[in-house]
Formats: structure tokens, C-alpha cells, sequence
């Protein structure tokens, strides 16, 4: 029997981004006799009038030296800045360590990032722990870098990959972008915003923590990552698939549970019980070509894990196992 083609369309992971080549010495931007601004464009006005109505006060403006985009330098009431609302949560003992820091050398040296907000005030991307440090500080102000183009927020937290330090947290913060991509203009498609988003799967994780914070997601993530690409579709309407995705993944889970709690009470031990049993139910790890969709194959696994027999299961099936699912 002739050996089976594989497909060449078959659904991979999405590859990694690539460190851009370095570029000869002096060959982009501005000079900086060029970074000056005589007048402002029309979009860092709109800028310096929010700045200005919230009370705050302008202290520098310039292009930036790559891209020439205009930049605000200002000192805003510390009331008017808020932090995006889908950033991840704040450390408590990082903020007061840091506001022991400021408050030990007594300078406030490193302005934090921010927009202005949907409807008044400011948003700060990637300064939420100093600007909470001030605050317990009982700071009046704090010193900003005004971007006026709003987009910054979110291309911020794309490339603030080093603080990303789990797939629970990293799905949390890309959904909390998702919904504040709808608020802003929820009729582009989604696609658009995939650099924002880094993996459609982080969309539909991200509602599975937001419902139940303990969530497995480890365990399902390459299986969502190799049949999930980011939709043609607008916002408002691309969050519904995601939105049913994950209804599906937590029915799932419940059998998979289910199956891992009978594994516990005939002694079974390791650490990957929950990555074995959706190993065993995973139609994909036999399919070389062109996978089924993403709905098909989770009722394959929802139908197999109802019926898994762990009285089939012995210690060395778990110990041959190996291998831990991401990082939660």
C-alpha cells in the first residue's frame, strides 16, 4: 500500500518572530537638529489639549529619532493617569518595593509612557507599578512621555514579551487587549491586530481564565495553537468563535477531570496526570495532514475522554508518558 502524502497545508504553530537583521551604521531616522518641533501635527494637538485640559502642563516636545513621530514630554495631575485596563494585574511587593526605592533616593526619574483615555484622562501601558509607587507616596504628579497615537498601547504590551512570564498570564493580558480593541473600533477585522495578539489560542485561553482562574490551560494550548488562525472577520463578530471555543474546551475539561480524579483513587501517581489523559484523547497526535476543524476535533475528544477506561492505565504507561504540557 503506497505510503500517505502529507499535506503540505497542514497547520503549524505560529513560528517565532524574527530578530531583525542589524542595519549598516547611520542609515535610519533623523538627525537630531531634526527631532525639533516648530508646529505641532494636527494629532499631537489633539494631545496637547487633553494635557492641557486635565491640568497638566507641557515641558518638552520632539520627534522621536527613528520614526519622527511626535512626542508630548508633560507633568500631569497623577488623578488623571489610570493604567490601560487590560493590563495584567499589579504586584503588590513590587509597587511598594519600588515606592521605597523612590522614596530613598527622592527622585522620580523615569517618566512613564501613556495616551489619552477613551473619554478624559490618560492611560499609561507600562507604567502601572510607578505610578502606583507614587501614589503611595502621595505624589501630586507624575511625569509622562504623551504619545499621541493610541495604538501604542497595545504595540507596548506586545513587545513587553520578558515580563510575559506564563501562559496564564500572557492569555489574560491578550484577552483584556481583545476587549479593549472592541471598545476602540470593534469592526476591523481581527486579523489586523494578530502582532497585537501573538495566537488566536491566547484569545480563547484568555476567556477560560477570566472564568476560572486555575484553569488547565497547558494542557490544551498546542492543540488550540496548531487549529486556531486569526479570522477575516470583524471584532464584534471573531470574539463569538472564541466565546464558543472556550464553552467547548471547559466541557472537555470536566471529562478530563473526571478521568484524572478515577487515575488518583486507583493510586496513580505523577504530576502530568491531567497531560497524559489528553494525550491519550488527542486525535491529532496521529494526523500528519490536513487537521479537522477545531470543533470536530474537540467533540472527538470530549466523546473519547467519556469513555476512557482507566482500569487500562498502569504506572508505567504514565512513567513512558514523560514530558510536561506549557508552562501554567
Amino acid at each position: 500500500m503506497p505510503a500517505k502524502k502529507t499535506s503540505s497545508k497542514a497547520k503549524r504553530a505560529p513560528a517565532r518572530r524574527k530578530t531583525p537583521r542589524k542595519a549598516a551604521p547611520r542609515t535610519r531616522g533623523i538627525q537630531p537638529q531634526d527631532c525639533v518641533i516648530d508646529t505641532l501635527p494636527a494629532e499631537a494637538s489633539e494631545a496637547a489639549q487633553r494635557i492641557e485640559s486635565e491640568g497638566g502642563v507641557i515641558v518638552g516636545r520632539y520627534f522621536e529619532p527613528l520614526g519622527r513621530n511626535p512626542l508630548l514630554l508633560a507633568a500631569l495631575p497623577i488623578d488623571s493617569v489610570d493604567p490601560t485596563p487590560f493590563q495584567r494585574d499589579l504586584s503588590d511587593a513590587h509597587h511598594k518595593k519600588l515606592s521605597e526605592v523612590i522614596d530613598r533616593t527622592g527622585l522620580f526619574l523615569d517618566p512613564v509612557i501613556a495616551i489619552t483615555a477613551p473619554e478624559k484622562g490618560f492611560w499609561t501601558p507600562n507604567g502601572r507599578h510607578r505610578l502606583e509607587a507614587l501614589r503611595r507616596l502621595g505624589a501630586k504628579s507624575i511625569v509622562a512621555l504623551v504619545v499621541p497615537k493610541r495604538e501604542i498601547a497595545w504595540q507596548i504590551l506586545a513587545l513587553n514579551t520578558e515580563k510575559a512570564h506564563n501562559l496564564r498570564e500572557r492569555a489574560l493580558e491578550v484577552i483584556r487587549i481583545y476587549k479593549g480593541l472592541i471598545e476602540e473600533d470593534a469592526s476591523r477585522p481581527e486579523k489586523d491586530f494578530s502582532f497585537y495578539l501573538e495566537d488566536p489560542a491566547l484569545v480563547t485561553l484568555g476567556l477560560c481564565y477570566e472564568r476560572k482562574g486555575n484553569f488547565a490551560g497547558g494542557a490544551y494550548h498546542s492543540i488550540l495553537r496548531r487549529l486556531m488562525e486569526f479570522s477575516a472577520e470583524p471584532l464584534r463578530k471573531a470574539i463569538g468563535a472564541h466565546e464558543s471555543a472556550a464553552e467547548k474546551l471547559f466541557e472537555l475539561d470536566t471529562l478530563v477531570t473526571e478521568a484524572v480524579d478515577k487515575l488518583k483513587e486507583r493510586g496513580l501517581v505523577s504530576p502530568y496526570l491531567r497531560a497524559f489523559v489528553v494525550a491519550r484523547i488527542n486525535p491529532l497526535r496521529w494526523i500528519k495532514d490536513e487537521p479537522p476543524p477545531l470543533a470536530e476535533v474537540l467533540r472527538t475528544m470530549r466523546e473519547r475522554a467519556a469513555r476512557f477506561n482507566v482500569d487500562k492505565i498502569r504506572q508505567q504507561d504514565l512513567a513512558r508518558s514523560g514530558g510536561a504540557p506549557d508552562s501554567e
